[in-house]
């Protein structure tokens, strides 16, 4: 098994690590993109991207996505093996790294990504600001022909906003890797629940139907 790791400092510390071994067998049959934008995000990251601006993990509002909650689902049970390791100071970690080597489709981890204010319409409206949006998804999985983007969320029953963050998340990866948002899932799970659901560009769509009316009756 190979494993690479890199330690980036992009606010505070996030080690980006990948299972070469398992990307060699999944990044294939039309995701050999992301293949290559996972190696060459090692060398040429834009850090000076993730100094400022919005970030995916701050993000504060809905966008009426209502994921589905599985218990008992596999990234469930992963985790819960996981956090039982002192390997690791963070659950985050112990989480992660358990995964990246013993489950079959967990490819990378701490994966950095952005997105620039020209990729999607109206991007000063959502974000209020005109630097790219950054963030670093936790677990990416490829399974079933999908590429799986989770977070790991201790209490992911309370959560009131991941939804919101992890969708920004896989369509950052779907521009970065100029993957179609349709090939993607994503997720976020503690031990005890997963909550999942397909991102679609019609839920940003409504989202800003909304806020557009929104602004029109204020105006008023």
């Amino acid at each position: 098994m190979t494993i690479r790791n890199t330690s980036m400092k992009h606010g505070w510390f996030y080690h980006y690590r990948l299972n070469d071994h398992k990307i060699d067998f999944l990044c294939c049959n039309g995701f050999e993109s992301l293949r290559t934008y996972l190696d060459q995000v090692f060398t040429n990251c834009p850090d000076h991207y993730f100094e400022s601006g919005p970030r995916g993990s701050s993000l504060k509002f809905k966008l009426g996505i209502k994921p589905i909650r599985v218990e008992g689902h596999e990234v469930s049970q992963l985790a819960d093996v996981g956090l039982k390791s002192s390997r690791y100071k963070t659950a985050h970690s112990n989480v992660q790294v358990h995964m990246l080597e013993q489950d079959g489709t967990t490819i990378g981890v701490e994966v950095p990504i952005w997105l620039q204010d020209h990729e999607i319409k109206q991007y000063k409206a959502i974000f209020d600001s005109d630097e790219p949006l950054t963030g670093h998804i936790d677990i990416v999985r490829i399974e079933d022909g999908k590429i799986w983007v989770w977070d790991f969320k201790p209490k992911a029953d309370l959560e009131k906003y991941a939804s919101t963050q992890i969708y920004f998340y896989a369509l950052m990866l779907s521009k970065r890797t100029n993957i179609s948002l349709d090939k993607f899932r994503c997720g976020y799970f503690d031990e005890y629940s997963a909550h999942i659901f397909k991102p679609e560009q019609d839920q940003l769509d409504k989202f800003l139907e909304l806020k557009q009316k929104l602004v029109a009756v204020v105006r008023q």
